[in-house]
């Protein structure tokens, strides 16, 4: 009897992948343990092993192909059977028997099902922030799965907007809950001119949801301030060769991300999420910093883990080593999860001064430029003078329905002083 393999639960919140690669190929033998399928879930490249020891049967999938969680991708013969080919389709002009079709498994009942929905938690957030209740939906997982696609369409058909309220936590603690837009449709460009369609999907899909959740749910507020960065680039150049041969690379978000932790313990309400359930700020009292990454596949943002207890030689060596295993899509999905605050430094491509998107659910975000000389009016023995020196622009971007204008203008002002005169900062480094 054949042995079907689906795909596992990789995750909260992940009910999808993108086959990168099949390992394997119809009468291969495989012992558990050995890599299968290469899947893309979000942004992230995860190995698929076997599940058992066995002879491949049927392979039901190809690279490119999306699939979701439960559904079949190959089949196995076990140790001691005989392996039965698939069935071949019949030549042209013969008729073949009827079969009857077996009923789908996710077809939906007709009414409102009773009992549990299935679906991820992911899932069910999504359905609440819509209004939308999951026993109303038709699921298209696999045994009445109800993913977070379904959700989105039936509330973009507008049946989600009177849900019963106690699928509405986030109204009930006061919390207005905005009411989904329809898609529009597109016009036909090819009337104009040439076109070329490619996949939306991968990181690129990701990438959009998060922005699409992010922008939709948070009031954006954005501060700006420019950092003189002269001193740390003179040590930074010092010490470069340094950390180098350690394996790390001594950048100025390596600097950014010790005067960012020491900002966000002296305003912790920035350091923490909007819990729109309960009505709650959940204020976390440790340090994990995602850096945005721009790869080839798009923008990434693994999470450096517990910043404040680690000197700058360790932060050096670590997001260096980080950066590469991100563009190389050699990084797990849990170095992407569990977030605190974010950085996004643009200085590297050349840019200057910008407005990020919040990282849903933190609530606010630190942009950084490229740092450029600039003449600045300084203090010298004998009195004020024009010098030129490195200049930074950082824009904090604020969920306004947590912090206020205040909270930004204070983080900025200790970072640029953390930034600016860093003798404490430094000294974790010799």
């Amino acid at each position: 009897m054949a042995k079907e393999f689906k795909l596992p639960d990789l995750g909260e919140g992940i009910h999808e992948g993108e086959v990168l690669a099949v390992r394997v190929a119809v009468g291969q033998a495989v012992k558990e343990g050995d890599i299968i399928l290469e899947v893309e879930t979000d942004k992230a490249a995860v190995e698929i092993p076997s599940p058992t020891t066995g002879t491949v049967l049927e392979i039901l999938v190809k690279a490119g192909d999306t699939v979701k969680v439960g559904q079949v991708l190959m089949t196995f013969s076990l140790p001691g059977e005989k392996a039965e080919p698939a069935p071949t389709p019949p030549a042209a002009g013969t008729k073949a028997a009827a079969v009857p079709e077996p009923a789908e498994a996710s077809a939906p009942a007709a009414g409102p099902r009773r009992g549990p929905v299935p679906a991820s938690p992911a899932t069910r957030r999504v359905a609440r922030e819509l209004g939308v209740d999951l026993a109303q939906v038709p699921p298209s997982g696999t045994a009445g799965l109800v993913t977070t696609d379904d959700v989105r369409t039936f509330a973009a058909a507008g049946k989600g907007r009177e849900a019963p309220a106690d699928a509405r936590p986030q109204a009930a603690a006061g919390i207005p809950v905005p009411a989904p837009a329809p898609t529009p449709e597109l016009p036909d460009f090819a009337k104009w001119g040439p076109v070329e369609r490619v996949p939306f999907r991968s990181i690129r899909r990701a990438t959009a949801r998060q922005m699409s959740l992010a922008w939709s749910r948070i009031p954006h507020v954005n501060s700006q301030d420019y950092v003189d960065v002269t001193r740390i680039e003179v040590f930074r150049r010092k010490h470069k060769k340094e950390i180098e041969a350690l394996g790390g690379r001594l950048t100025l978000t390596v600097f950014a991300l010790k005067a960012v932790t020491t900002a966000l313990k002296s305003i912790p309400r920035i350091n923490s999420s909007l819990d729109e359930a309960s009505g709650e700020i959940v204020l976390k009292k440790h340090y994990h910093i995602g850096v945005a990454v721009n790869t080839e596949e798009g923008l990434v943002v693994p999470v450096m883990r517990d910043v404040d207890n680690k000197s700058i030689k360790e932060l050096a060596v670590e997001l260096h080593t980080l950066v590469q295993r991100s563009h190389a899509r050699k990084i797990g999905l849990e170095e992407f999860q569990g977030g605190t605050f974010t950085i996004t430094n643009a200085g590297a491509l050349g840019g200057w001064t910008f407005s990020p998107i919040i990282n849903h659910p933190q609530v606010a975000i630190l942009g950084l430029g490229q740092g450029r000389l600039q003449p600045s009016v300084v203090k010298g023995e004998k009195g004020l003078a024009i010098a030129a020196r490195l200049i930074m622009p950082a824009v904090l971007c604020i969920d306004h329905r947590v912090l206020d204008g205040a909270d930004a203008v204070n983080f900025l002002k200790l970072f640029k002083q953390i930034m600016e005169d860093p003798d404490e900062l430094l000294m974790s480094l010799v």
